[in-house]
C-alpha cells in the first residue's frame, strides 16, 4: 500500500509549507476530540488511539502502541478499501472534523469523515464520550471491510460481544461501548468485504439507544459540531500571516483541555519515544502546570479566554489543596495526586517500549511551578471580559504561592526537564520564582494593595539570578547557579521579562546556546548526558523559544527563516509532536504536543505582518 500525503493547504504569507516526507508519516495522524475524549486517526482511516472514559483513561483503541498478540488489527477501528493504493487526509476548514479519502488501483474511492460531537444543546455543552464515523462512496464501485476490535485493560481483555438489529455491544467488567450503525451487522461482525453503495454511519459511544436512524443522528451531530467549531474559530484574533497554522494549533490546544474540570493535558498519548529506542517514553496525559500556563497564554493572545476561565477553576482547587505548601508539578485531570508510574503489556510504538501509565514526575520538586501558577492566573486580575475576574479577595490565596516561590527560589530541584537522578539550583526555576513575585507586585498595585514586599523580594531574587547564574568563562548565563552548562530554558529570560532582550548578556547567551545546542534550524534542550544518555532529537518548543528570542533581539529575518522551516515539519494536517530529528525531519515524542502547538501560535503572533499592512 502506498501512502500519498497531501498538505492541508497554504499556511504562510502566500507560500505553501514544504510537503512532509515519508519519514514523517510515522505520525501521519489527525486528531479528533471534543474536550472530553480524543482519538487519533491514521492516514489510512484507522482509529489507532482512543481512551475512555476520558483523555487519561483505558485505550480502547491502542494499535498506536501495538497489540499484546502482535495482531495489527487488534485495538483499532479500520474502514479498509479493497485494493487501496493512496490516501489523503485533511480537516474540514476551521473544525476538528477529519476527512480521509482512500483510492484503489481501479479508481474506486471512498471518503471517511470522523469527529467527536461537540456543540451547545439545552443550554449546556454536549460532549459525550463518543466517536462518529461516516463513510461514503466517491467513485467507482468500492468494496470495503470494517474491522472493529476494541480491547480493554490496556489490550489484555477481549470484550464480550452481543448484537441487535442495528447495534453491537462490547462489554468488559467496568465498561460497555455500543456501536450503532446502518451497515450490515453480520458483515461488521465477520469483517466481511462488501460493496459500499451509499453513505454508512458508525456511532460508537455510550450504551444508549439512538433517538433516530444512525444516518439521521450522525448527520445532525456532524452539522452541529461543524457549526460549533466554525463559530469558535471565527472569534479568534488571528495574525495576518500563518492564519491556517494558527487556527489549527488553537483547535488542537482546545482539544487537549478537559472541560469538565478545566485541566489541560500535555498531549493525548503516552509512551511515544523521544527518539528511536531511547527509552524516553513518558505518559503525557496529565496536567503539568508549566505546560498549562503556556497553553492558556497562547489562547489568551488569540482572545480565546474561556480556556483560562476553566483552568482557573482547576488551579484554584490546587492552590486550596496545597495551602501554601509544596505543589507537585503535575496532576491528574480530576486533581489526582498519586500518578504512580507502571508499565503496560503493550509492545510500544513501532515495538519501542516500555509503555508507561502514570508519571513519576508527580513526586518531583520542580520549583518553577509556583511562577507558572501565578502567571497562569495573572491576566484574570486585569481582564474585564471575564465572567468572574479575580479581585482583591482572591489575592491572599495566590500570595501564599508567592511566599513559597520566595522560600525556594535558591533551593535545588529537578528542574523543568524533570531530571530523575540529580538536583541543582536551576536558573529556569529561579526565573519563575522571580516571575511569581514580580507579577504579584503588579497585581497588588492593580487591586489597591501595598506592593512593597513583593517588589522588594522580586528585586532581590532578580539580583541573585543575574549574579549567580552568570558565568564569565562561557560568556553566558548557565543552566544552574554557579554552573557551566547551557540549556534552552535560558531563552525564556527575555520572554518572562527579567532582562532586556538587547542586553549584551542575554544576546551573548542566545548566541552561545545556538553554538552549543542548535543543529541546523533545530534546538536541543541541552547537550549534556542525562539519566538516559545524550539526547538524540531536538525539542520543538526550544526552537520556538529561540525564534522568539531572535525576534525580540531584532533579528526578525533570521527568526522567520527558522520559523518557516519548523512549521514545514508539521505533519500533513498541521500537527507537531514533542521532538523532531534534525537530520531526517521525522517527528518523535508524544503527539500532538501542546508545547509545540503553542510555539506555532507564539511565533506567528511575533513574526506576522500587521493587518494594516494588507488592508
Amino acid at each position: 500500500m502506498t501512502d500519498i500525503i497531501r498538505s492541508a493547504g497554504p499556511d504562510t504569507a502566500g507560500q505553501s509549507p514544504a510537503r512532509p516526507s515519508l519519514a514523517q508519516s510515522s505520525l501521519a495522524m489527525g486528531l479528533v476530540g471534543n474536550c472530553s475524549v480524543a482519538a487519533l486517526v491514521d492516514l489510512n482511516g484507522r482509529v489507532v488511539w482512543w481512551c475512555l472514559p476520558r483523555l487519561d483513561g483505558d485505550p480502547v483503541f491502542h494499535a498506536l502502541l501495538g497489540s499484546p498478540e502482535d495482531d495489527p488489527h487488534d485495538g483499532a477501528f479500520a474502514i479498509e478499501l479493497e485494493g487501496q493504493v493512496s490516501a489523503e487526509q485533511t480537516y474540514l476548514e476551521n473544525t476538528a472534523i477529519l476527512r480521509t479519502r482512500l483510492t484503489a488501483a481501479d479508481g474506486a474511492s471512498i471518503e471517511i469523515v470522523d469527529h467527536a460531537p461537540r456543540y451547545e444543546r439545552l443550554g449546556r455543552m454536549f460532549r459525550p464520550a463518543m466517536l462518529v464515523r461516516q463513510v461514503r462512496p466517491l467513485s467507482g464501485a468500492p468494496r470495503i471491510r470494517v474491522r472493529l476490535r476494541p480491547r480493554f485493560e490496556w489490550g489484555q481483555t477481549r470484550p464480550q460481544i452481543t448484537t441487535g438489529s442495528n447495534h453491537v455491544r462490547y462489554t468488559a467488567d467496568a465498561i460497555t461501548v455500543r456501536l450503532s450503525t446502518d451497515a450490515p451487522i453480520p458483515y461488521v461482525m465477520a469483517e466481511t468485504p462488501f460493496h459500499l453503495e451509499k453513505t454508512l454511519s458508525f456511532i460508537l459511544g455510550p450504551d444508549e439507544t439512538l433517538s433516530d436512524r444512525p444516518f439521521v443522528v450522525a448527520r445532525t451531530l456532524i452539522e452541529e459540531t461543524q457549526h460549533y467549531w466554525r463559530q469558535w474559530s471565527r472569534r479568534l484574533a488571528v495574525p495576518l500571516d500563518y492564519q491556517d497554522a494558527v487556527i489549527r494549533a488553537a483547535i488542537t490546544l482546545k482539544l487537549c483541555t478537559v472541560e469538565e474540570t478545566g485541566a489541560i493535558v500535555a498531549a493525548v498519548t503516552t509512551s511515544l519515544p523521544e527518539a528511536a529506542g531511547s527509552g524516553r517514553n513518558w505518559d503525557y496525559r496529565y496536567c503539568w502546570l508549566r505546560d498549562a500556563f503556556f497553553v492558556v497564554r497562547a489562547l489568551n493572545a488569540l482572545s480565546s479566554v474561556e480556556t483560562m476561565e476553566l483552568y482557573l477553576g482547576y488551579l484554584n482547587e490546587i492552590v486550596t489543596l496545597t495551602a501554601g505548601g509544596h505543589v507537585q508539578p503535575v496532576w491528574g485531570v480530576s486533581l489526582e495526586r498519586d500518578l504512580v508510574e507502571r508499565t503496560a503489556s503493550l509492545p510500544g510504538y513501532r515495538g519501542m517500549g516500555p509503555v508507561r501509565v502514570g508519571n513519576q514526575a508527580y513526586e518531583h520538586f520542580q520549583h518553577d511551578v509556583y511562577g507558572n501558577i501565578i502567571l497562569g492566573a495573572a491576566q484574570a486580575f486585569f481582564d474585564r471580559r471575564l465572567l468572574r475576574p479575580l479581585g482583591v479577595e482572591d489575592f491572599p490565596r495566590f500570595a501564599a504561592i508567592g511566599e513559597r516561590a520566595f522560600a525556594v527560589h535558591a533551593e535545588p530541584d529537578a528542574g523543568m526537564w524533570e531530571l530523575r537522578t540529580r538536583s541543582r539550583v536551576h536558573t529556569s526555576s529561579s526565573l519563575m520564582s522571580w516571575a511569581a513575585l514580580d507579577r504579584l507586585a503588579k497585581i497588588a498595585r492593580h487591586v489597591g494593595l501595598d506592593a512593597t514586599k513583593w517588589q522588594t523580594r522580586a528585586d532581590q531574587v532578580r539580583a541573585t539570578i543575574l549574579e549567580r547564574s552568570w558565568n564569565d568563562k562561557i560568556g553566558a548565563f548557565a543552566e544552574s547557579f554557579e554552573g557551566k552548562d547551557l540549556d534552552a530554558s535560558l531563552l525564556l529570560m527575555a520572554e518572562i521579562g527579567i532582562i532586556d532582550p538587547r542586553d549584551p548578556r542575554f544576546v551573548s547567551t542566545v548566541d552561545a546556546i545556538a553554538r552549543e545546542l542548535k543543529r541546523g534550524h533545530h534546538m536541543y534542550r541541552y547537550a549534556a548526558a542525562d539519566d538516559f544518555g545524550v539526547p538524540h532529537t531536538a525539542f520543538t518548543v526550544c526552537t520556538f523559544w529561540y525564534i522568539d528570542a531572535l525576534a525580540r533581539m531584532g533579528r526578525t529575518d533570521e527568526a522567520r527563516e527558522h520559523y518557516d522551516t519548523l512549521i514545514a515539519c508539521r505533519n500533513h494536517v498541521g500537527l507537531l509532536s514533542e521532538d523532531v530529528d534534525p537530520t531526517s525531519g521525522e517527528l518523535w515524542g508524544n503527539f500532538p504536543q501542546t508545547y509545540s502547538m503553542v510555539g506555532i501560535i507564539n511565533g506567528a503572533m511575533r513574526l506576522s505582518r500587521g493587518w494594516e499592512q494588507a488592508i
